[in-house]
């Protein structure tokens, strides 16, 4: 076992709705683009992936297909998958050390199914790996920010993705608590071009709306000026294109829905959290991860919510991808110290 953690790679995958990271052990991330895909018609040749292809969405010509392969964090799409993970492996390792053992764990919702769950591992396979694991992906992320998951004490990460949002409670290495809802970044960006259409009559994509919620959204009122942007779209009536200055309350306002849904759930988590282990996260907090969890004021509105502090990491996108390839070394680590103390108390 010991020669095969020596000369085996260890990667973790962070297979997103949104966006694709990948961590090599000692090497550090090294992959962090768009999970998109295009594909020529037909022929399924690949185009383009990543970033790249991304900047094709909604704009191809009719003979190429820009796709996101996976939605509300599951595969919606093996075949495309399978292409984004072996073109995003080849770019970062030398074809000859695929042949050396190759170990994959991959971040996985805790609410995907069986069939979903297999169809990951399959795509991981197909791409290459040797060996392929999934891992809950609040958990990989408690890992990836470095809480001392192995600890006999009550930790909470609100792991917030493209697809969904996971909350658990961690102690001991394992969760206690956990739930899984499929709201997250996609949904906010849905929840604003639903509301420009039917308040403005304005059409606009999903890209237009990723801005607005990066640069002026928000999830609760502060104290900052009030901020605007213009945007562009379709006249919904017309078809003809138009402009529209839009600030940043109303932007809050179209986004109250899946907020709340997100507040809502870290609520119930809390609810059904154990009281020794509840003690501890009102004492730690609860850790936010995951590229939604920046969306500003997200934060205070949840610990204004359940009276509990609220940290937000550091590199909230980069969490779940570390903590999945760390995880070989901190379960080999915590699976040693349970040996050690199984011999002294036989």
């Amino acid at each position: 076992m010991f020669f095969f953690d020596r000369f085996s790679t260890d990667i973790g995958i962070d297979l997103g709705t949104c966006n694709t990271l990948i961590y090599v052990r000692g090497k550090g991330i090294v992959i962090n683009e768009p999970s998109v895909v295009a594909v020529e018609k037909g022929t399924k040749r690949v185009v383009a992936v990543g970033a790249e292809a991304k900047r094709m969405l909604w704009k191809t010509p009719g003979n190429i297909i820009a796709i996101r392969p996976l939605a509300d964090g599951v595969i919606a799409d093996i075949d495309s998958t399978e292409k984004l993970i072996k073109y995003f492996i080849a770019k970062v390792m030398p074809h000859h050390q695929l042949f050396k053992s190759t170990r994959m764990k991959i971040g996985i919702p805790s609410c995907i199914t069986q069939v979903e769950r297999r169809a990951v591992i399959e795509a991981a396979l197909k791409a290459g790996a040797k060996e392929v694991d999934v891992i809950e992906e609040s958990l990989a992320a408690a890992i990836g920010a470095q809480i001392p998951i192995n600890e006999p004490a009550g930790h909470m990460v609100c792991d917030i993705g493209g697809g969904t949002t996971e909350v658990s409670v961690i102690s001991l290495g394992g969760m206690v608590v956990t739930s899984s809802i499929r709201v997250g970044g996609d949904k906010f960006d849905e929840a604003i071009v639903k509301h420009v259409l039917s308040v403005h009559n304005l059409k606009i994509g999903q890209q237009t709306a990723e801005k607005l919620k990066i640069q002026i959204g928000n999830a609760a009122a502060d104290d900052r000026q009030m901020e605007k942007m213009e945007i562009r779209g379709a006249d919904a009536v017309t078809g003809l294109p138009r402009r529209l200055e839009i600030d940043s309350v109303e932007v809050r306002e179209a986004l109250k829905e899946p907020v709340n849904q997100i507040v809502d759930e870290v609520k119930r988590t809390l609810g059904r959290t154990p009281p020794e282990l509840a003690s501890d996260i009102v004492e730690r907090g609860i850790v936010m991860t995951g590229g939604g969890s920046m969306l500003k004021g997200l934060s205070n509105r949840i610990s204004k919510e359940t009276g509990v502090p609220v940290i937000l990491v550091e590199k909230p996108l980069e969490c779940v991808a570390l903590g999945a390839g760390q995880a070989f070394e901190i379960f080999k680590d915590m699976s040693t110290d349970q040996s050690v103390y199984d011999n002294l108390n036989s």
